[in-house]
């Protein structure tokens, strides 16, 4: 009997009975062209429909995260294509993964069975999934979350653990959802990536540890100017790829492999450094140090795998300022356990609080930790409760402590920027491009300030840059782009950026409709904001305006205006 691992996608439509019964003909229409759009969704992700019935559809995915995208945009485009005027067609869904009988070309089983009862409790135009499901997303989904408890279903003997899908992301530095397709790319002289850490023993309670540690040693070898260190987001999106596949992705001539463990008071790692073109060995050390050397190690760490990819030791000139380590080692891994946690943020809310507090202990433990403040703030952010003027003095106290930091300089750039100080925000990101010139993200994130203060042909420039530094740059990164072109102006070619996003966004959405407005272009635009409303039902333009932080009012007075006349209310 044949058996296979699946992401089931079970699709119902609501209240099917009621709507042949009330108007039989417009919504068998209606539901025909329901199932076209299910259809066409479903194989553009890879996916396959098995089943089907008048009224729901049952589909096998070989990416769970892709499975869950799928959801999420035949959500989208359902809102977009109904009469707003009538009841619209109301889908609700129910993910799992599981292990599968194959019968032909259906799948059978009790893993179907629990998606279909997950599916048939949903609200809906609701999106849920088993615990199982979230376990195998969480690290790398696009979306967040809310937890519903476990609960019992009907016919299993068992509870199962419900999430829901609230509404996708917002930006996040450390999220690694698989945003962009691959490409290849020339590979690049003098250059790096470091891949995600492994956990000696298989302990994932030293997961932390291990990507922690990846995040260091990449902004360490981030600090020689002529050395390309491939940024975050591409190294920990191939944290499965062979060097050789590596080096063909970012563009590198060097992957960096590392295995940690800690054992009491010690570390344990292991480092092997690969060449791409063949996959041969060019370094490798096994170092044992006490966890309160482990800062001094990386640091000469770094010197030494620069000093291999240069062939000679580097000019000490071409090294920016080090950032200030911590006091207190403890700290540091109070520190490491909140970038885990912020790492998940969003995904659920009690992992940016978790973040929160580990960032507190950090500051607590040893108060002149810059990091740790700047880090807290980033963190606090993802909470509802978030208050800007309440966090300025963990700004402030983060940049006087460590002037040198740039994420603590892009972090306070973006503060400046919604105080409204775009001369000070444009002043905090360029600094933390110069520390830190080879990553991709915070040269993205330059691009987005440029566009606010009125220098939209520099963001376009910066993110020019940003792109061939990071093939796989997140699509919140990439849509800034669009967002440019469109404060110039240029209309078409901003809806041919956003078109071409891997994904669409709210955001991204959002301005394709102000452009299309701008071009009188209106019933196009509504169903844009439409698909837009249905992730984020009570969002209104004012609160997208208070992120949207123009320096020219003007251009905020016509994004309200469009948006609005668009049908998003205000």
């Amino acid at each position: 009997m044949e058996r296979r691992l699946a992401a089931i996608m079970v699709a119902d439509i609501v209240g099917y009975s009621a709507l042949m019964e009330e108007a039989e003909e417009r919504t068998a229409d209606r539901v025909s062209r329901c199932r076209e759009l299910v259809r066409e969704k479903v194989a553009s992700l890879g996916g396959r429909i098995f089943n089907a019935a008048g009224d729901a559809w049952l589909a096998e995915f070989g990416s769970a995260i892709n499975a869950l995208r799928c959801a999420a945009e035949i959500r989208h485009a359902l809102a977009g294509s109904e009469d707003p005027e009538t009841d619209r067609l109301r889908l609700r869904f129910g993910l799992h993964l599981a292990d599968v009988v194959v019968q032909g070309d259906d799948l059978v089983g009790d893993g179907v069975n629990v998606a279909a009862r997950i599916q048939q409790e949903a609200e809906p135009d609701s999106i849920c999934v088993s615990g199982l499901f979230f376990d195998h997303v969480r690290r790398n989904s696009p979306f967040a979350f809310d937890d519903l408890g476990e609960q019992r279903l009907k016919n299993l003997s068992e509870p199962i653990r419900i999430y829901q899908l609230r509404e996708e992301l917002a930006r996040h530095r450390l999220q690694t959802a698989p945003t962009r397709v691959p490409t290849t790319v020339q590979r690049r002289p003098l250059s790096l990536a470091v891949l995600p850490f492994r956990v000696m023993g298989g302990d994932e309670d030293q997961r932390f540890l291990a990507e922690g540690l990846t995040d260091e040693l990449i902004v360490e070898l981030a600090r020689f100017r002529r050395l390309f260190v491939s940024s975050r987001s591409a190294s920990f999106a191939l944290v499965d790829a062979d060097p050789i596949r590596v080096g063909a992705m970012p563009g590198v001539r060097y992957v960096l492999e590392g295995q940690v463990r800690r054992i009491d008071g010690q570390v344990r790692i292991g480092l092997t450094l690969i060449e791409t073109e063949k996959g041969s060995v060019v370094w490798s050390d096994k170092i044992l140090r006490p966890f309160a050397e482990l800062l001094d190690l990386l640091d000469k760490t770094a010197a030494r795998i620069a000093a291999t990819v240069f062939g000679r030791m580097e000019d000490g000139g071409m090294v920016t300022a080090r950032r200030k380590p911590p006091e207190n080692m403890s700290a540091f891994e109070c520190f490491l356990r909140g970038l885990e946690h912020h790492r998940l943020g969003g995904v659920l809310e009690e992992h940016s609080r978790e973040a929160v507090t580990w960032f507190t202990r950090a500051v607590e433990l040893d108060p002149n930790y810059g990091t740790a403040y700047a880090w807290r703030v980033c963190a606090a952010s993802d909470l509802p409760e978030f208050s800007y003027p309440e966090s300025e003095p963990d700004i402030r106290r983060a940049l006087e402590l460590d002037p040198c930091d740039a994420e603590a300089n892009r972090i306070a750039s973006f503060f400046a920027l919604l105080k409204g100080d775009f001369d000070q925000a444009a002043v905090l990101m360029r600094r933390a491009m110069e520390l830190n010139p080879s990553d991709a993200y915070i040269k993205a994130r330059c691009a987005a300030v440029a566009t606010f203060i009125g220098e939209p042909e520099e963001a376009l420039r910066l993110l020019d840059e940003a792109e061939a530094l990071d093939p796989l740059l997140p699509v919140w990164c990439v849509e800034e782009r669009g967002v440019a072109l469109y404060a110039l102006g240029r209309y078409e070619v901003a809806l041919a950026a956003l078109g071409k996003l891997v994904f669409q966004t709210f955001r991204s959405r959002l301005y394709r409709a102000a452009a299309l407005m701008a071009l009188n272009r209106a019933q196009e635009a509504h169903p844009l904001v439409r698909e837009a409303m249905a992730g984020k039902p009570n969002f209104t333009v004012s609160r997208f305006l208070f992120q949207e932080r123009y320096r020219d009012p003007s251009l905020c007075r016509q994004l309200r205006s469009r948006l609005e006349e668009a049908g998003m209310p205000p």
